[in-house]
């Protein structure tokens, strides 16, 4: 359910709908094997992950869909809170017919992960956190600095919030894979629910194992968040991506997954963490 673009980076196709729960939900479920669900970022839909699908290979039933007020899903227009996003979630699974699976959130989406890992904690095989963190309140400026900017001026700001200088020649010709236009309500309620995220006090409880995949130089998830997750949650480790800002699972979708598959047993082949 990929394509090319001229410029050579992949792009997702429409993908489809199932009803969960009380919702129509938009997903792309491509490839058999170990169930991994990709939980996108707060500006994002499900097509975010074109670059690391494409990277995953072989063994991996892959899963990306649309949150709340994001993509093709269809959702009454109402506030909700992180919670309603973990059990969206978990109803998806239970559309899809699957027991538990693999989540791997970048972002935003780490936060729905984490708070799905706490409510449905039998759901929930493993963790995979990038480029995320457990409050709201870190990296909050930088944040708000984002949010209160019009689509236009995020699309402007994504080359230095997103990528490194280096990154920004071969990945943004082709395609950012990380802003989605959403209304002004559905705005409003996206960044409501982003700054309920605070779980610092609850990170011991996570009894997934966890993978945590950060860049050094994220504005957006300050380094410290993660290193403060590795030290909290009790059977976690941290990869870390020397220089990296927010975007790494685009700009190192190829490291990223290959990190992905060794933590998953699929295939072996990452490198050791970085001090």
């Amino acid at each position: 359910m990929t394509t090319q673009q001229a410029a050579g980076e992949p792009t997702e196709s429409a993908g489809s709908t199932l009803r969960a729960g009380q919702l129509e939900v938009g997903y792309i479920d491509v490839g058999s094997g170990v169930p991994l669900v990709l939980v996108h970022g707060g500006e994002s839909d499900r097509t975010q992950f074109a670059t690391l699908r494409a990277h995953l290979g072989d063994g991996l039933r892959v899963i990306s869909y649309d949150q709340r007020d994001s993509g093709i899903t269809v959702n009454p227009p109402v506030p909700y809170t992180l919670g309603d996003l973990a059990d969206d979630l978990v109803a998806l699974l239970d559309a899809l017919g699957l027991q538990s699976a693999h989540l791997l959130g970048t972002s935003f989406g780490g936060a729905v992960a984490q708070h799905a890992a706490l409510r449905h904690p039998e759901r929930v095989a493993s963790l995979i956190l990038v480029a995320t963190t457990p409050s709201f309140a870190m990296g909050s400026e930088a944040v708000d600095e984002l949010l209160e900017m019009s689509h236009g001026d995020r699309l402007g700001a994504v080359a230095d919030f997103f990528f490194t200088p280096e990154g920004r020649a071969a990945t943004l010709p082709a395609r950012p894979q990380t802003l989605t236009v959403r209304d002004p309500e559905q705005r409003a309620r996206r960044h409501a629910v982003a700054r309920q995220h605070e779980v610092l006090d609850r990170l011991g409880e996570i009894a997934a194992p966890t993978l945590i995949v950060h860049g050094t130089a994220d504005r957006l998830a300050p380094y410290p968040a993660a290193v403060l997750m590795e030290e909290r949650i009790p059977n976690a480790e941290l990869r870390v991506i020397d220089g990296g800002r927010h975007a790494i699972a685009v700009e190192f979708a190829d490291t990223i997954a290959r990190c992905v598959r060794e933590f998953l047993g699929v295939n072996p082949a990452c490198a050791a963490p970085q001090p």
